[in-house]
């Protein structure tokens, strides 16, 4: 029965994937293969130099990823408080920042991903705090923070179970339906 409880998990990752924004789609790909190690970003997704440029600042924002990776508060008189919800922050901005993410779906889709299933109390809160900053522009922010629903916002519990679906890279040929085979 787990088996089939895996599989119906990760089904369920991919239609909530696929309902994202094809630009969302690529972002997030892009910020797993920067986050996890899994590709060469530069090679795997620059299409310019702005490309370039921002996977450049990613991967620089990315350095925090390490820090932030087992070290989750276990409660909100931990010591370890101020630095992790500091440095989620500060990640979080940079993502927000780039514009290729939406709402908090999808933010929320990344990062359980890049900092596995216990940073998933604080992800709205880091959300909220992140799109609320002044560096988020003033439309942006609101589409941002209307984007976040009540019971995302006030959950009352998380589900600790590791997600099942990492997307990947696909090649433009093969996204077209055109590859060979």
């Amino acid at each position: 029965m787990g088996y089939l409880d895996t599989a119906n998990m990760a089904i369920a990752e991919m239609r909530e994937f696929a309902e994202f924004d094809p630009a969302e789609q690529r972002y997030i790909r892009r910020s797993l293969d920067v986050g996890l190690a899994r590709a060469d970003a530069f090679e795997r997704w620059a299409r310019d130099e702005r490309d370039t440029t921002s996977i450049r600042r990613q991967y620089l924002a990315y350095q925090e990823l390490n820090a932030l990776r087992g070290a989750v508060p276990s409660s909100r008189n931990d010591t370890r408080l101020d630095s992790y919800i500091g440095r989620l922050v500060r990640v979080s901005v940079f993502d927000l920042g780039e514009g290729c993410l939406f709402g908090f779906p999808a933010y929320r889709f990344l990062y359980e991903r890049l900092l596995g299933p216990d940073s998933r109390p604080w992800l709205p809160a880091a959300f909220c705090a992140a799109a609320a900053l002044p560096q988020i522009a003033p439309d942006r922010r609101k589409q941002l923070l209307h984007s976040i629903s009540e019971a995302a916002a006030c959950a009352p519990g998380w589900s600790r179970r590791q997600p099942g679906f990492y997307p990947d890279f696909v090649p433009a040929d093969e996204e077209m339906g055109m590859g060979e085979g």
